[in-house]
């Protein structure tokens, strides 16, 4: 019998984490770390639906902190099985979990701060360098397309779904005792667009018995991604006749990337005046080179591209920022640039100096090019609010605010539907997970509509048995 807890990402954005159980054996899709308001994820992020030294294996779908956050404390907690991904996921984990690390150990000192002055015990945080270590040795690398066996009776294979460098569908298949017909759960992960710069499109999802599909923007529709170059040239020429800077929050992997490559388009076909780009982010750099090695994952397009100019990625049209002295001195130029910056929420890192010093000025822009999960300084920015606290202190919103919601790594209403619909007919269950109640409610409506009998909206710590039946 196969059982299935939904655990991270149950009606919210992060923290995807999903436990199977099956002969007496229990494994993790994905393990992702929760984000948003310090005090509310601080406790969900401590806690596991499962003793993690009792834990077979890990299936991981991607790279990104809210799937993969985790990884390190599971170690840390006493898991030692295999951890299942695609080379590219493991080779950008090593550049996301050290990097994790690093503002874990930041928020505990700043959190132990307050607690010394509250006469409080210290807190440990979540984890360190050595357990990120750990976690890497632990990584068993597929390639897409191929199966590999988990247990005696489930295997899996990852196939493309275009969200990110090396991201994944998981298609599992699980053979009960005494010959029985297998049972096919899909997992989505994160599905990305169609015709988005640099990575092929998702392909088709497999025809399954089960399902568990993100939702992220199940319910809203994306400007086309054929309108992407016509609004960044809007955007970069309007805020250049303003004398301003274009302050790009982004997710340091993908997403800049992405950015990074079609500024270089752009500029290579006339359409922007030639202004300094700067990535100001060493994750974004470091990731960058991942993605140098990894060109087999690229679209017939950005291979054409790179024969063309030999490098995608900007090597010759960009700033790639480490020192921290030298993003200081961004904040000091006076002259139009575009500056790229994680992280992609507006909540750490370097992004927030760049708002700290430029959003109260009409001249520059902000350009949101990302989903931003509730409760984040992004979120409040996308929403409107006429001032905003940054680093404790009120700060007006002067600066115009320009969201480009199509280059968003996640599909849109109608993207989801072209790939969940043919999958109506078999599948006896489907479960929507990593969305927002609302967006859950639209997409839900939709696959009834297009036949699925039964779709839910599992809570955290829903249990159910792959049978049809409601645990």
């Amino acid at each position: 019998m196969l059982k299935v807890t939904f655990h991270g990402a149950a009606r919210e954005v992060t923290g995807s984490m999903h436990l199977l159980e099956a002969d007496g054996m229990q494994v993790v899709l994905d393990c992702g770390l929760f984000q948003g308001r310090r005090l509310d994820t601080e406790k969900k992020n401590r806690a596991f639906p499962s003793d993690p030294a009792k834990l077979h294996s890990v299936v991981l779908s991607h790279a990104h902190i809210d799937h993969c956050g985790r990884l390190p404390l599971l170690v840390k907690r006493g898991f030692t099985g295999r951890i299942h991904a695609t080379p590219a996921t493991r080779d950008l984990c090593a550049l996301m979990l050290a990097d994790s690390a690093h503002i874990q150990a930041e928020d505990a000192r700043y959190i132990n701060r307050k607690r010394t002055r509250a006469n409080e015990p210290p807190i440990d945080s979540l984890y360190g360098e050595d357990d990120v270590a750990e976690a890497l040795r632990l990584f068993h690398t597929v390639a897409h397309g191929r199966y590999f066996w988990i247990t005696k009776r489930l295997k899996a294979r990852f196939h493309e779904c275009g969200h990110m460098l090396g991201a994944s569908s998981v298609e599992l298949v699980y053979s009960p005792p005494g010959g029985g017909k297998p049972v096919r759960l899909v997992f989505t992960g994160d599905i990305g667009r169609f015709g988005i710069p640099i990575l092929r499109d998702p392909q088709p999802l497999i025809e399954c018995d089960y399902l568990i599909a993100e939702s992220t923007y199940g319910g809203r529709r994306h400007p086309p991604t054929s309108d992407l170059d016509g609004q960044l040239v809007e955007v970069v020429q309007d805020t250049v006749a303003r004398g301003g800077k274009v302050i790009i929050p982004a997710f340091s992997v993908g997403r800049t990337q992405s950015i990074v490559y079609a500024l270089h388009r752009l500029e290579s076909e006339g359409l922007i005046p030639r202004i300094p780009v700067f990535v100001d982010s060493p994750l974004s750099a470091d990731a960058t080179e991942v993605f140098r090695v990894h060109p087999e994952l690229f679209d017939k397009e950005a291979r054409e591209f790179q024969r063309l100019k030999g490098d995608i990625l900007g090597s010759k049209r960009c700033t790639y920022v480490r020192d921290a002295e030298e993003s200081k001195r961004l904040n000091r130029r006076r002259k139009p640039c575009i500056i790229i910056s994680a992280s992609g929420m507006c909540e750490t890192g370097r992004i927030v100096h760049h708002l700290h010093n430029n959003i109260q000025s009409p001249k520059n822009t902000i350009m949101i090019v990302g989903f931003q999960a509730a409760h984040t300084l992004g979120r409040r920015i996308v929403e409107g609010d006429s001032q905003v606290h940054i680093f404790g202190k009120k700060h007006k919103v002067r600066a115009k605010v320009v969201v480009l919601n199509g280059f968003s790594a996640h599909a849109d209403r109608d993207e989801l539907r072209r790939l969940v619909k043919p999958l109506a007919q078999r599948c006896r269950a489907a479960f929507l997970v990593h969305g927002e109640t609302d967006q859950m409610e639209v997409m839900a409506e939709t696959m009834r509509a297009d036949g699925f009998v039964r779709v839910e909206m599992p809570a955290a710590g829903d249990r159910c048995e792959l049978n049809g039946k409601q645990g």
